[in-house]
């Protein structure tokens, strides 16, 4: 049985482990970065968003638990992150919009932006 939302279906189940596989791969790469190479740390976090958000394995959930993952990546490199903060909702606009369009470039700049300090 497939996960579908309102009838519509989401990433085929068939295809997860290969979808596991390449995340993994990416967030491998992640690891391999420089503390200090903010510009590409940004890229491989927006990759790694973007295929997350393409997998999409909940019915429910998914942006919540994909803003999270990447908060925890980018802590893993010593980064304060946050997609979702309270008092700006042009923020998570533009998450939600990156991640529909699979804008690796709008979400890099996004995330550039909110990389606020070392921890």
């Amino acid at each position: 049985m497939e996960i579908a939302k309102e009838g519509n279906p989401f990433f085929p189940t068939t295809h997860f482990e290969h979808a596991f596989k390449y995340i993994d791969s990416l967030i491998s790469d992640y690891k391999k970065l420089s503390e200090n190479d903010l510009e590409n740390i940004a890229r491989k976090l927006a990759e790694i968003l973007d295929a997350v958000n393409h997998l999409h394995p909940f019915r429910e959930g998914n942006g919540r638990a994909q803003r999270e993952f990447i908060r925890l990546l980018a802590l893993e490199k010593g980064i304060m992150l946050n997609l979702n903060p309270p008092d700006d909702q042009s923020v998570y606009d533009r998450y939600i919009q990156g991640t529909i369009d699979g804008d690796i470039n709008k979400l890099t700049r996004l995330i550039l932006e909110l990389i606020e300090r070392k921890c």
